[in-house]
């Protein structure tokens, strides 16, 4: 068997820049530090990134790294013979497993890259089904990530049903090279020094961050087409953006790429109307035109011009789905935005443009660490869901709000005010 990462990938003949992606992960994506596990996930297509990720892992000195793989055909033969109440259920002992691994220090890694419309010829209440079953298992894990105790990131893989979608007009293998020259530029892997540029890169938002630290807004304030919008901020907020040090010490880059600056809302003060400025791909749906109205913080009305049937099961997961976890500022003059691409993948997406995520806070967006009562109380959502949609764009302006209501421009054309 041949076991050459570059030669599992014919249509990739650049294997520097894989190998330079591979390195970027871990030691900007996760900083991971000698003697640390490290569990991966990935599709089985990006095998030759998990093998070269692997390999940089232990030359960083990780002790053990064990990769999940998972396969999108194997999904769809779930749905095709699958038990109907089968649907309910989820590989709890798995996500069991990997919540004891990460109390135990181990370091989380996702390789993400997957057909964007995999489940859109599947009965919607069966894959909102899987979703509430898997949502439910992966609490455990989830709850560890989301309050950064380990050290963990996400980097993307070219993978070809993705590229296909992204670039419908293109032959098969002509997408994917597209589709990992977008990511390598992106990524900045194209730079001569990627690790510098991302040091630089972390730089500006910690700058970004400590700017609307000091500023203290009671609320944001959206206005542009179809979109009039206040998100009240939760009490104690802290932003956040770029490298982060988790509560291990170890300090790192939760996504890869990143752009944006975010925190968190207060679960009962978001009012108005808001219009999506780009589509959204969720669970293999793509989700377009999305407008919803909120009142005392919960979605209220909401309406797509396609995907509608998604969407409301997505609002109904639980209480907290009708709520915001997060919101972000992006400005538009970002890599992702001048590619000009809609990846349809949220980990680039979402890093186009300004955007909020309904369900699940983040806890780290605060200016201490509070237990879990104390951060329901300064207004902290909960949910088994956290999706991001993209609300922001350079006709959208953006104004923090004191407390009284008077504003102070954030964000004008797409881009910050200094």
């Amino acid at each position: 068997m041949d076991t050459n990462p570059s030669n599992l990938l014919p249509s990739l003949d650049d294997a520097a820049r894989l190998n330079r992606l591979a390195e970027l992960a871990v030691k900007v994506g996760l900083g991971l530090v000698p003697g640390q596990e490290l569990v991966m996930t990935s599709p089985v297509e990006a095998l030759p990134l998990a093998r070269l990720i692997t390999e940089h892992a232990y030359k960083a000195g990780a002790s053990l790294v064990t990769t999940l793989f998972s396969d999108e055909q194997s999904t769809l033969l779930r749905y095709r013979f699958g038990p109907d109440e089968g649907f309910d259920t989820s590989s709890a002992w798995l996500f069991e497993g990997m919540a004891a691994a990460f109390r135990s220090g181990a370091a989380r890694l996702a390789i993400v890259g997957s057909d964007p419309s995999l489940l859109s010829e599947q009965d919607p209440g069966k894959v909102a089904r899987a979703n509430r079953a898997q949502s439910k298992a992966y609490r455990p894990a989830l709850d560890l990530i989301a309050d950064s105790y380990i050290n963990w990131t996400l980097v993307p893989f070219a993978h070809p049903a993705w590229a296909r979608a992204v670039f419908p007009e293109a032959a098969p293998e002509e997408a994917v090279r597209r589709l990992w020259d977008a990511i390598y530029s992106i990524t900045r892997v194209d730079t001569p020094d990627p690790i510098a540029a991302w040091a630089a890169h972390n730089a500006n938002l910690k700058a970004r961050q400590d700017r609307l630290n000091e500023q203290r807004f009671h609320s944001l304030r959206f206005r542009g087409p179809g979109t009039d919008l206040i998100v009240g901020l939760a009490e104690g907020h802290a932003w956040m953006g770029g490298a982060s040090r988790a509560k291990n010490g170890v300090y790192g880059n939760p996504n890869i790429p990143t752009e944006e600056v975010f925190t968190t809302p207060h679960r009962a003060r978001t009012q108005g109307v808001v219009s999506a400025t780009k589509p959204l791909s969720h669970q293999g749906t793509l989700i377009d035109g999305i407008r919803v109205r909120f009142e005392e913080g919960a979605i209220v009305e909401a309406h797509a011009t396609r995907g509608q049937a998604v969407l409301e099961q997505m609002i109904s997961t639980d209480a907290g789905a009708r709520q915001l976890g997060e919101v972000a500022l992006v400005p538009s003059s970002n890599p992702i935005a001048r590619s000009g691409i809609l990846f349809l993948n949220t980990l680039f997406d979402e890093n186009a443009a300004s955007h909020i995520a309904l369900g699940q806070a983040y806890s780290k967006c605060f200016v201490a660490e509070f237990s879990e009562e104390e951060l329901v109380r300064r207004g902290a959502n909960r949910s088994l869901i956290h999706v991001d949609w993209m609300i922001g764009s350079p006709e959208v302006e953006v104004d923090g709000l004191d407390e009284a209501g008077h504003a102070t421009p954030v964000m004008r054309g797409g881009e910050w005010v200094d």
